[in-house]
């Protein structure tokens, strides 16, 4: 059994615990030239239960990839707080940052970012091999999770040997590597046609069912975001929408 490596962090207010994700007046501002400041996040307070299958959706230009960077810890806000699984992101330091996402959170890109001279094993070995993980024992989760996306017959194979397809589902087996709070998608199904997409988007669902995983869908495309639990809107740096949990008879207010 994997131990989970948490960064230190402040204590966590009592509601905040609830939430695998409890982001609170998130503000992203870029400075554009002094004293000019471009705020592209203004105020955005929402929080994720465990297991939920959320989808965060909106146009190029909205502030999605913005708010992505941040719930992925790749960035800090400006002002406001973000805790996730418990962890003070927003006061994390870079080393602290580096080890939230490795042991935190499970990325899924849109362009796949296997290594492309590594097999598909070593690839889905990779984080458990920052984490400090034992050879043996992250060969052995590495296996695993081959059969979990059903991708055991080429485990030996390189990146340029496998489809679009193919390379997604060894991404989403090494997203999961870590066992990981959240796994977080950016446009997973953006470089693969639409019946490959398919089957990726039922690998999700079936993640999420069948292991009640965390998965938070970055998207622009209404009819996946349609298939989740929950989709939050944004609009030009605000929150706009919210479904709330509409699978288990959300009110639709959410959990904002």
């Amino acid at each position: 059994m994997m131990k989970k490596n948490k960064s230190k962090s402040t204590p966590v207010p009592t509601d905040a615990a609830e939430y695998v994700i409890s982001a609170r007046n998130i503000v992203k501002s870029f400075y554009v030239g002094t004293p000019n400041e471009l705020e592209i996040l203004h105020g955005m307070t929402f929080n994720v239960p465990r297991g939920e299958f959320v989808s965060i959706v909106g146009q190029s230009g909205s502030g999605k990839s913005t708010l992505m960077n941040i719930i992925g810890a790749l960035d800090r806000p400006t002002s406001g707080e973000y805790f996730l699984d418990g962890v003070d992101v927003s006061k994390a330091n870079d080393k602290e940052l580096s080890q939230i996402r490795n042991k935190q959170i499970g990325f899924v890109f849109q362009t796949f970012n296997l290594i492309a001279r590594t097999s598909a094993l070593k690839n889905i070995e990779l984080p458990m091999l920052y984490g400090g993980i034992p050879a043996r024992e992250r060969r052995e989760r590495a296996k695993e999770l081959l059969e979990i996306v059903e991708m055991s017959e080429r485990a030996g194979h390189m990146p340029n040997e496998l489809s679009g397809g193919q390379k997604q589902r060894i991404a989403i087996a090494r997203a999961m590597a870590n066992d990981p709070a959240i796994i977080l998608a950016d446009e997973p199904t953006g470089a693969l046609d639409s019946k490959t997409g398919r089957l990726v988007m039922d690998l999700f669902h079936k993640l999420h069912r069948e292991q009640g995983k965390t998965i938070v869908l970055i998207t622009h495309n209404n009819e996946l975001a349609e298939e989740t639990d929950r989709i939050i809107t944004i609009s030009d740096g605000n929150i706009i929408g919210d479904t709330g949990n509409r699978r288990a008879g959300g009110d639709g207010s959410g959990t904002v």
